[in-house]
């Protein structure tokens, strides 16, 4: 699952939707709760015809309350040819782009649902014993690789091929929807802490070394020994680096907002509908950050709609 968006401040106001928004996932309530604010919804998906058919499903339920069009585009985020195609389409469409919002994720690993699903009564929310979390989901290095292509590098290269169009916006938003799990208090070692945390000196090639030595130490079976987290653990770097790169792009381009946010713990296909929200209700913090005036934060990690240390 992955999707971005934009907004116009104005009567034609606009949202792109990076990747399939489940049909009861929080891509989906993004998309609807923009366009019921006057926003354009360009919604995009890998999968054509489950595109054009949650495009269907927004207008069918929501013909009264959307104020704002939904149109779709096919795109893929790990491919580069399908990124410029829709950079192309929103360029002649609409010549601007004013929100972008990324919400491309997937789990990088094989979880036991069933097992989760247990653990969460038991504990009263997501467990964190690493013990039961190696009993219940199993990873390896090319779901790893896969992980970081999506989770990281997908927004990534979305949102570079896209910033020619924001920078034509008088009020740009940029929204990567992330994790607590992506917070630096989860990564083990402090030199890939520090490395992650120190925006001053860190670079996009950084993250991409850093990158590098997780997935060879991943293949040593040495995540342990090197400081890395034992368990989700590209999911959690993909996340940690995607919050580092959100800092990068507002200390680059400080005429755009641009922030990261943990939605919650949302009842979805990812969280093998555990969870203590809807889908709904966690649309509604980057909804909230899509929509910030042009006074707002940016730079900043939000926990829901409160801002958190990373």
């Amino acid at each position: 699952m992955a999707e971005a968006s934009t907004f116009l401040a104005t009567q034609r106001d606009m949202s792109i939707f990076d990747d399939m928004p489940e049909t009861a996932g929080i891509g989906l309530e993004i998309c609807r709760q923009l366009a019921s604010k006057g926003v354009t919804v360009v919604l995009t998906s890998r999968d054509q015809k489950r595109g054009l058919e949650a495009v269907c499903k927004l207008k069918e339920e929501s013909s009264v309350t959307l104020s704002g069009e939904v149109v779709f585009h096919k795109l893929d985020v790990t491919n580069s040819a399908s990124i410029d195609s829709l950079a192309e389409f929103i360029r002649t469409q609409f010549g601007k782009l004013d929100i972008l919002v990324n919400n491309a994720a997937i789990v990088g690993t094989v979880i036991d649902y069933v097992a989760l699903t247990g653990a969460v009564e038991r504990v009263g929310g997501l467990p964190t014993d690493d013990c039961e979390w190696k009993m219940m989901a199993n990873q390896n290095y090319q779901l790893a690789v896969e992980c970081l292509e999506t989770n990281y590098y997908g927004p990534k290269r979305v949102t570079e091929a896209l910033l020619p169009l924001l920078q034509q916006s008088n009020s740009a938003r940029i929204v990567n929807v992330s994790s607590v799990s992506g917070l630096l208090q989860n990564i083990p070692g402090k030199s890939i802490r520090d490395a992650l945390g120190d925006i001053e000196n860190l670079t996009k090639d950084r993250i991409d070394k850093i990158f590098k030595d997780f997935l060879g130490d991943l293949q040593q079976g040495q995540l342990e020994a090197k400081g890395w987290p034992e368990n989700m653990s590209a999911y959690k770097l993909s996340k940690a680096a995607l919050n580092a790169y959100t800092r990068l792009l507002a200390k680059d381009f400080p005429s755009i907002l641009v922030n990261s946010v943990c939605p919650g713990f949302v009842k979805t296909d990812m969280t093998g509908n555990n969870g203590f929200l809807s889908a709904a209700e966690g649309a509604e913090s980057p909804v909230h950050l899509a929509l910030l005036p042009e006074t707002g934060p940016s730079g900043l990690f939000f926990s829901k709609k409160e801002v958190s240390n990373l």
